[in-house]
């Protein structure tokens, strides 16, 4: 029996996710060390009383970091069960969680990582991203290819892609494309785009610092899902994916291809499960989401 463990990214985010795992060990101690980090108070920002700048749970320098904290706490919980997965996999933040569970860095440098990460992604606006669902495949390449400006960012599924890029090309793919619908994304710039580019540099450097240990179980990374325990590959893999696109519709294919039967969601809400039921026949999924689901 093969289980992976797969860490939700950008957009999972909601208020209150932290109530239910105030009483877990260690967790008043995270959201302390965060804070401190962040210089704003990070659980009340997660619980919606925070005020003033810097206060909305859905700025991303507040929520790539929440996530990355409550993810962790409850990956943390359930490795303290002695459970642990085949592998792991994130989606675009997430795969920087996967590497802390994986043990490549520990919690205060996966922290601290996320804040640099979080504040330079908000600092490189000027794009914008739209999510298509229901389409043809051949024809987004087709329109993609053809349109200066615009990649996929996120190909979450065969039938749900995130565009990025300028927003003039953005919409001009969007409103060529034959779909079911075109959802335009509230995000502060063109995200997994080369409009990332300063941005990716200046993360590359940060990271360059950081020693990466071998993964203990296989990584499975946004630019190349297949399965890595290397340090140095895992860290190139991380400095290239701020610029290149999410590819989860090919790494469901791989949880096939390696024999995962079970997929355990970690963090708020079930995005992550809901593409691999309907994407991969076979696998169960479940989800983690606060203390109470840890007793199952």
């Amino acid at each position: 029996m093969g289980i992976a463990w797969v860490f939700p990214g950008q957009g999972s985010q909601k208020v209150g996710m932290a109530d239910g795992l105030l009483d877990l060990p260690g967790a008043l101690a995270c959201f302390r060390q965060a804070s401190d980090l962040l210089g704003r108070d990070l659980l009340a920002i997660c619980q919606g009383q925070a005020s003033g700048d810097l206060s909305d749970l859905n700025d991303t320098r507040n929520t790539q970091p929440a996530l990355f904290l409550i993810e962790s706490l409850l990956a943390s919980q359930l490795q303290a069960q002695g459970r642990s997965p085949s592998l792991v996999a994130g989606h675009s933040l997430g795969e920087l969680v996967a590497l802390h569970v994986a043990g490549v860095f520990d919690f205060a440098t996966g922290l601290a990582l996320m804040e640099k990460r979080s504040s330079l992604m908000a600092a490189a606006g000027g794009g914008a991203m739209t999510a298509v669902m229901g389409f043809d495949r051949s024809q987004l390449d087709q329109l993609v290819a053809a349109t200066e400006g615009v990649v996929i960012a996120n190909d979450n599924s065969s039938a749900q892609v995130v565009l990025s890029g300028s927003p003039e090309a953005v919409a001009a793919v969007a409103s060529q494309l034959t779909c079911k619908r075109a959802i335009p994304l509230a995000v502060s710039g063109a995200f997994h785009s080369p409009f990332m580019a300063a941005a990716a540099q200046a993360f590359a450097q940060e990271l360059e610092a950081v020693p990466f240990a071998d993964a203990q179980v296989p990584v499975l990374s946004n630019t190349d899902p297949t399965p890595a325990t290397s340090g140095e590959i895992l860290k190139t893999r991380l400095i290239q994916q701020m610029t290149t696109g999410v590819r989860w519709r090919e790494t469901m294919e791989q949880f096939t291809a390696l024999g995962i039967d079970t997929a355990v969601e970690i963090g708020p809400g079930a995005v992550l499960s809901g593409l691999i039921k309907r994407s991969c026949e076979g696998i169960t999924t479940a989800q983690v989401a606060n203390a109470g689901d840890l007793g199952q």
